[in-house]
């Protein structure tokens, strides 16, 4: 008879499958073949073809674990709550909740700089919005950025060879302590706000995340997947709409 693999009952919290279930699913399935009174073409499938079959299989369940998905905030936001929007986004993954972001209800946007590795018009400094990692997060950098609530800040990676190739545009969100960050109108300049943002990473680099304009079919309020690992939430803040990698590293 032929080979078959039902998939149908492997499930798990947050998208997570049972491996060890599917795998004895698997290995049971492909015993059939070999049992006496079999057609020959079943018989004629080798053990090495048993385990690539397998390999497969538990390859493509794994893709579907590691898929992370978004879902409505109704409380206000940690800190900064009155310059925020009212609903947030939680971001969960595999292991569970990822982070919880919530926006500015304004973010000023001026014209198009000339730099054409610059996305967007806005001020170096401004406060985008709050971020909490209920866990151990990471950054861009794939720094590890410890449980806490952290600003998000506007800035401009700088235009020289340290930073050459870190990414396609300059526009980054620099995360840092909600604590040490609690006036909302401030804009501080790049030096000031990576000192306040080196506070978050822990190390002498700032604690970023790319931000980009959104890809074709991006939805406001939807996350999805960037090449092979990045995840992006699409957001709308007034007329302006922009998508921030909350999930990945940097290639550079």
């Amino acid at each position: 008879m032929p080979v078959t693999f039902d998939i149908g009952n492997v499930s798990g919290e947050n998208g997570v499958f049972r491996r060890a279930g599917v795998t004895q699913l698997v290995e049971c399935d492909l015993a059939k073949v070999d049992v006496a009174g079999s057609n020959p073409v079943s018989r004629s499938i080798k053990p090495a073809m048993k385990n690539l079959l397998l390999v497969l299989l538990l390859t493509s369940v794994s893709s579907f674990a590691q898929a992370y998905k978004v879902e409505p905030l109704s409380t206000p936001a940690p800190a900064l709550a009155a310059a925020m929007q009212p609903q947030g986004y939680r971001i969960t993954g595999p292991s569970g909740p990822w982070c919880e972001v919530w926006f500015a209800k304004a973010i000023p946007v001026g014209a198009k700089p000339s730099d054409d590795a610059v996305t967007f018009g806005i001020t170096q400094g401004t406060l985008l919005g709050v971020l909490r990692f209920p866990g151990k997060g990471a950054d861009r950098r794939d720094q590890v950025i410890p449980a806490g609530v952290y600003t998000m800040r506007y800035s401009n990676f700088p235009a020289d060879g340290a930073h050459q190739g870190v990414a396609p545009q300059r526009d980054f969100a620099l995360l840092g302590p909600a604590a040490a960050d609690t006036d909302p109108a401030s804009k501080p300049d790049f030096a000031g706000l990576v000192q306040l943002s080196t506070k978050a990473s822990g190390t002498s680099h700032p604690a970023v995340l790319s931000i980009e304009s959104p890809g074709s079919g991006a939805t406001p309020g939807a996350i999805a997947k960037e090449g092979d690992h990045d995840w992006a939430l699409t957001v709308k803040v007034g007329t302006l709409t922009f998508s921030i990698i909350l999930v990945g590293k940097a290639e550079g």
